[in-house]
Formats: C-alpha cells, structure tokens, sequence
C-alpha cells in the first residue's frame, strides 16, 4: 500500500488516528470521574477486578503513551506544513504562528466550556518554542528531545524524594508545627480528600453554570499549577522527538522493516514488563499514596518508548497492505483529528454532565470504556463519508480560513484547495 498520496502521507495519517482514538481510553476517566481518579484508580470508579484489570492494563499500554504519540506527531507536522509552505504566501513562520494563535484560541474555549483536560493550549504554547529549531539536524533535535525529557524527570524524581521527606517529617513523633503545616499545604498534590470528590461530582452533575464553574477550577489547576512545570516541558520534548523521527522518515515509512522491529522489541520486550512491574508494585503498595506518585514518576522513561513500538506496528502493517479498509477509516479519522477530538469532548459532555445525561461520576472505569467504544464507532463511521464530501473537518477547516483570514474550499467540487496539512 503506498505511504504517500498528492499532497499527504497515509501512515502518518493512520498513526495520528489510532492515536487520536487511544488518547479517549485515559481521557475518559477525567471526563466521566473526579479528576484524581486518573492517577488513583481507587479514588472513584473502582468496584471489582474489571475494574482494577482496566487500570493495570491501560497504565501499561496507553496512560501517556497515546499522548505522547500524538505529541511527536505534532512535532512532525510542524516541519511538513512549514516545508509546504516554503514560496507561499504566507511563508512558514507566518502559517506556523497564525496557527499556534488559533490553537490557543480554540484551546481555551475548549478547556473552560467542554473539557478540563485540553491538550491544544499546551501544544499551542509549546508550538511557539519548537518552530525556530524545525531545521536543526535531526539528531540534534532528537538527543535536545531526550535531554529535555530526562532533565524533567529528573525534576519530578527530586519532587517526589521531597513529598516523601516532608511526609516522614511530619509522621515522626514530636513533628514540629510547622513540619504538620508543610505537609498539609503539598499532601493535596498525591491525596486529596473526598469533598474534593464530591465538589466536581455536584458540579459536573448540575446544570450548565455549574458545570462551567467546576470546569473552570479544574482547568485553571492544569493551566497555571501543573502544565507550566510538567505538562508544557514533556511536549516540547516530545515534539522535538517528534521532529527528528519525522525527518529521519520513521513516520513516513522510509525505514526498514528490521529497524521498525528492533523499536517494537525494545518497547514491547523490554520497556513494557519494566512498566508491567511498577504497575504491580503500585497494586502491592495497595495504592499507598506516596508510592503511586513515586512510581508514577518513573513511569515517564517508557512513555515514548511504547509509544513507538505501537506505531511501529501500524506501520508495519500499512507497509504489508494488509487490512486496508482499516487502515483507511484509520487515515480518514486522522485526517480529521482537530475536529474528532473536539467532537469526542462534545459528545462526551453531553454523556456526563447533568444538562446531558447526567453520568458523570456514576460509571465504574470498566463501564466507562463503553462509552468510549461509542465515540470511536462514531469517528470511524463519520470521518471517511465526511471527507468524501468536503475537503476538511469542520473544525479544520474553521482552523485554515482563520490562519490565511479567508474563507478556504470546503465542498467537494469547487476550487482544488492548497496542500492539505498533515
């Protein structure tokens, strides 16, 4: 099967399906439980061994990893669309920071009136960073990715040793004031208590003002206190990843089937039973608070590293031709993913929140995971008809009539539209 069409490249399509689709699997528990429930699974949503078994299985395979390849792919097109638009008016830096404006546009009213958890300020933020560094040799680009993503583990490793300094402090007999005070004014970070729980359950649960206002709190929590020192450094990393690996042709099939099997042997038979394991230890600590977040930090290394082993696979798989029906509604998911992930959160809002159907906090983590078969069955169905009518998402194109401040082809069979943006 060919990798690349007139003006796209099929694989890197279909990986950015599967990844679009993936991100709902640890997505959802945000959406449809108290927040905390993401990175504590016995802190909402947890009755019964399917339960446990949805938690170990997705903080092997897909907690953070799904991000992480949809991050790297942004970085990706970050060099395609500036080398598409090298000649054209506008240039590439103008194309490039138009678009980051927009996404920080579209972002914020994402994340204040549908979802919590919106990715696009981050990666319009971290876009701004990257773009000068886009022609960098791209080895160079990816050792700067990995020294940044070690230098924030680094980061988080000291955090925790000091969460668990400042516990033992305040756990040791005669603690002084202000070792209790200390304490309590970080143990919110790993164990918040239930009213918190119950806050965002009351919230998400009523109507539309009450929604927004729970909405609001989570949002501002992510945007000012954890994306500016976790968040926001991990997708630069990412994204440089991402532009090294796209230059070098990982996502574009140009690497042999023997080096796309050696990253699939080291993601698969050696990062994931690493990640297996601190998964049990985490269930053999009986989720004690302080070493899920340890462990959660270490985490982190295998992130990108399954990652890749997971687009490997599809791209071993585009390159035999096998299943390319699946491949296609894949691609065409991907071509669209702006408006899929924004169409999930719609959707996904309507699911949850008191003026929709009201189900928030009321599914268990297993349960969730029908919800999110419906949305995936919704995008695969919708993307390819869709596109077989109009040149673009709604979304998308919405995004490209802003950046070049013009209306741009939209209905199939008019004007031929500019090379479309990977």
């Amino acid at each position: 099967m060919a990798a690349t069409t007139a003006d796209r490249h099929l694989s890197i399509d279909a990986v950015r399906g599967f990844a679009v689709l993936g991100i709902l699997l640890m997505n959802i528990v945000g959406m449809g439980l108290p927040a905390f429930a993401y990175i504590d699974p016995t802190y909402a949503g947890m009755h019964g061994p399917a339960d446990l078994w949805t938690w170990a299985i997705n903080n092997v395979a897909t907690d953070g990893k799904m991000r992480a390849l949809f991050t790297m792919l942004f970085g990706a097109s970050t060099v395609l669309i500036a080398e598409r638009a090298e000649g054209a008016t506008p240039g590439p830096m103008q194309t490039h920071y138009r678009r980051m404006f927009w996404l920080f546009v579209f972002g914020m009213i994402h994340a204040y009136f549908l979802w919590w958890g919106d990715i696009l300020v981050c990666y319009a933020v971290a876009g701004l960073a990257i773009f000068p560094f886009r022609k960098l040799d791209p080895r160079v680009q990816i050792a700067v990715g990995a020294a940044i993503l070690v230098a924030l583990l680094a980061h988080n490793a000291y955090e925790a040793a000091e969460l668990s300094a400042l516990h033992a402090a305040a756990a040791a007999p005669g603690a002084s004031a202000a070792a209790l005070s200390a304490w309590q004014a970080v143990s919110l970070v790993v164990a918040p208590g239930q009213d918190m729980a119950a806050q965002q359950i009351a919230g998400f649960g009523g109507g539309f003002m009450a929604a927004l206002r729970a909405r609001t709190q989570m949002s501002l929590i992510l945007q000012l206190g954890l994306e500016p020192t976790d968040g926001l450094p991990e997708a630069i990393g990412q994204m440089f990843v991402g532009m090294g690996l796209f230059r070098l042709g990982f996502f574009t099939l140009r690497w042999s089937s023997r080096a796309y099997a050696c990253v699939i042997a080291v993601g698969y038979l050696v990062v994931a039973p690493a990640m297996a394991w601190t998964t049990w230890m985490i269930w053999r600590a009986n989720f004690e608070p302080l070493t899920l977040h340890g462990w959660e930090v270490w985490q982190q290394i295998g992130r990108p590293l399954i990652a890749l082993a997971h687009a490997s696979v599809l791209l071993l798989i585009i390159r035999s031709g096998a299943g390319q029906a699946a491949v296609a509604r894949l691609a065409a998911a991907g071509r669209m993913a702006f408006s899929n992930y924004l169409m999930t959160s719609i959707i996904t809002t309507l699911v949850f929140c008191g003026f929709g159907l009201g189900l928030y906090g009321k599914l268990s983590r297993f349960e969730l995971l029908g919800v999110v078969a419906g949305v995936w069955a919704f995008i695969l169905i919708w993307s390819g008809p869709w596109l077989a009518r109009f040149h673009y998402g709604p979304f998308e194109w919405a995004w490209r009539s802003l950046v070049r401040w013009r209306p741009q082809p939209f209905v199939r069979g008019g004007a031929k539209p500019a090379a479309a943006a990977a």
